[in-house]
C-alpha cells in the first residue's frame, strides 16, 4: 500500500467565490447608532510615514479594510514586526528590521496609496520601485506627474522601468526646496511632507491641500518629532532631518462615514445618531444637508439628521438659478461626497445642480440612476443636474470602481420598497470595515451576494 494519500481530483477542491454584489430590499426607514471607522485616507498616509522611524509605533483604531491589510502585507514582506488586532483596531509596528531589495521587492499595486511608500523607502534604502499600475477608485485621469516633480525636487532621479518606475537619491541625501504645487493635491502634499521630514533643512509647500485627513497625518508626523507650521493651511513649512521617534497615535473617526450615515438616515426617513469627535469639520458639510431640507445637529459628541416632511430641494434667494452643490479641494466641498449628496437630490422633491471641479468624467456613473426611474441631466462632463421627486422602482444597478459611488447607489436602493442590487459593491470594503453589518444594526435587510 502506497503511504501516501492520492490528491483528489480538481473538482474536489472548492474556491470561495468572491462576494461582489450588495443586495438589499429598502423602504426600511434607519434608526440607531453607528460609531464610524477611522478615515483610509489618514491611515494609509500614516502607515506609509511609519517607515520613517526603527522606533516601535501603536496606532489604535486602525479599520480592518483591503488597503491597510495590504500596506501590513508588504512591511511583512520588508521583515517589519507587525502585531495587528483587527477585533480592537490595534496596530504595533516596529520597523528596526527592515529592508528593501527594489529588484524582487514590490509594493501593492491597484492601490493609489502605494506611492506614498517612496519618501521614506528613500529616506532608508535610497531608491524605491513603484509598479506602473498603481491606481486607487476610477475617478479619471490622475497623473503622478505632481509626484515625480516632487522627488526630482527633492534630488531623486526617476527612471522607468518594465513595467515599473524607479526612483533613487542622486546625492546621497534628501535636499530641501521650496515647491508650490499646480493644485492642491492631498497624496502630493503628503508625499512633500514625507520627503521634508527627511532631508535635512527647511522646506516649504505652496498650494498645500488642507482636508482633515492631511491635518490628522501632519499631526501624526508632529508626533513622530517632525516640526511643521502652517497646519490647516495652504502653505505648509517642515523641519527635516531629526531623528524620529516612536509612540500612540489614535485616529479620528471618518467625517466621510459619518456624512454616509447621516444621508442614509435622512434618504429613508429615519433617524441615525452618528459618534463625531470633530464637528468643526462641518459646517459647510451642514449647510449643504440642509440644502434638501436636512437639519444636522451635534451635541455631547454625537451627530444627528433629521427631517420635518419629506427631502425637498430648498429654493435659493436668487430665484432664477439653481441650488448648487460645487465640490473642489478643502475648504470646498469634499469631492468624495459628492455621489452621496447626488443620491439626495434624486430623492428629494426640486431640482439641484452637482459639479465636479477636479476629476474629470467621474460623473459617468449617473446614467444607472435612470434604471430606478430617475431623473438625472449631464450638462457637461462635470455637471450633472437632477430633477428629483420622482416615483422610483427597485433595480439591478452596476458600479464602477469608485467607493461612495457604490454607497450612493445603495443610498437610492435603501430608499425604495423591495429588491435591488448594486454589482461590483466591493469598492466599500477599501474604506468601510463592517458596512453590511452597521447597517443591518439600523434595521436594513442587506447582504454580500456573489455572480453565481
Amino acid at each position: 500500500m502506497p503511504s501516501h494519500r492520492a490528491e483528489a481530483p480538481a473538482s474536489q477542491h472548492s474556491t470561495p467565490v468572491p462576494m461582489t454584489n450588495l443586495v438589499v430590499h429598502g423602504g426600511t426607514p434607519l434608526r440607531g447608532r453607528i460609531i464610524p471607522s477611522a478615515n483610509k485616507n489618514a491611515v494609509l498616509p500614516v502607515l506609509c510615514a511609519t517607515l520613517l522611524t526603527c522606533e516601535p509605533l501603536r496606532l489604535l483604531g486602525v479599520p480592518d479594510i483591503t488597503d491597510v491589510r495590504k500596506i501590513l502585507e508588504i512591511f511583512r514582506t520588508l521583515g517589519s514586526d507587525v502585531k495587528m488586532d483587527h477585533a480592537t483596531g490595534t496596530l504595533e509596528l516596529h520597523h528596526h528590521a527592515t529592508v528593501f531589495d527594489c529588484k524582487n521587492h514590490r509594493l501593492p499595486e491597484e492601490m493609489r496609496s502605494s506611492i506614498m511608500l517612496v519618501p521614506p523607502l528613500l529616506a532608508r534604502f535610497g531608491v524605491a520601485r513603484l509598479e506602473d499600475n498603481v491606481k486607487g477608485c476610477t475617478l479619471g485621469v490622475r497623473e503622478i506627474d505632481p509626484h515625480v516633480d516632487v522627488f526630482r525636487r527633492f534630488g531623486s532621479e526617476v527612471e522607468r522601468a518594465e513595467g515599473s518606475l524607479i526612483v533613487r537619491r542622486a546625492n546621497g541625501a534628501l535636499l530641501p526646496n521650496d515647491h508650490w504645487l499646480d493644485y492642491a493635491s492631498v497624496t502630493t502634499t503628503e508625499n512633500f511632507v514625507l520627503c521634508a521630514a527627511a532631508a535635512h533643512g527647511t522646506s516649504t509647500l505652496t498650494n498645500a491641500a488642507s482636508e482633515p485627513h492631511v491635518q490628522e497625518f501632519c499631526r501624526f508626523m508632529a508626533m513622530m518629532g517632525v516640526r511643521i507650521e502652517g497646519m490647516g493651511t495652504s502653505r505648509l513649512t517642515v523641519h527635516g532631518g531629526s531623528k524620529l521617534s516612536g509612540g500612540e497615535f489614535r485616529f479620528d473617526e471618518d467625517f466621510h462615514e459619518i456624512t454616509t450615515f447621516l444621508a442614509l438616515g435622512a434618504i429613508t426617513g429615519g433617524d441615525v445618531i452618528v459618534r463625531n469627535s470633530a464637528p468643526e469639520t462641518f459646517p459647510l458639510l451642514d449647510r449643504t444637508f440642509e440644502k434638501f431640507g436636512v437639519k444636522i445637529t451635534h451635541e455631547d459628541g454625537w451627530s444627528r439628521a433629521t427631517c420635518t416632511g419629506p427631502l425637498k430641494v430648498q429654493t435659493p434667494f436668487t430665484s432664477n438659478v439653481l441650488t448648487k452643490v460645487e465640490a473642489a479641494p478643502w475648504p470646498y466641498f469634499p469631492v468624495d461626497l459628492l455621489p452621496i449628496f447626488i443620491a439626495l437630490g434624486v430623492r428629494a422633491q426640486g431640482n439641484a445642480m452637482f459639479w465636479n471641479k477636479v476629476y474629470d468624467g467621474a460623473l459617468g456613473w449617473t446614467g444607472e440612476l435612470s434604471k430606478f426611474g430617475a431623473h438625472v441631466f449631464s450638462s457637461d462632463p462635470h455637471r450633472l443636474i437632477t430633477f428629483g421627486g420622482n416615483p422610483l422602482t427597485p433595480a439591478v444597478v452596476e458600479s464602477p470602481y469608485i467607493i461612495r459611488v457604490a454607497i450612493a447607489l445603495f443610498m437610492v436602493a435603501a430608499s425604495i420598497e423591495g429588491r435591488s442590487e448594486i454589482r461590483n459593491a466591493t469598492p466599500i470594503r477599501r474604506a468601510h470595515p463592517n458596512f453590511v453589518e452597521n447597517l443591518r444594526s439600523l434595521g436594513v435587510q442587506v447582504e454580500w451576494t456573489s455572480e453565481e
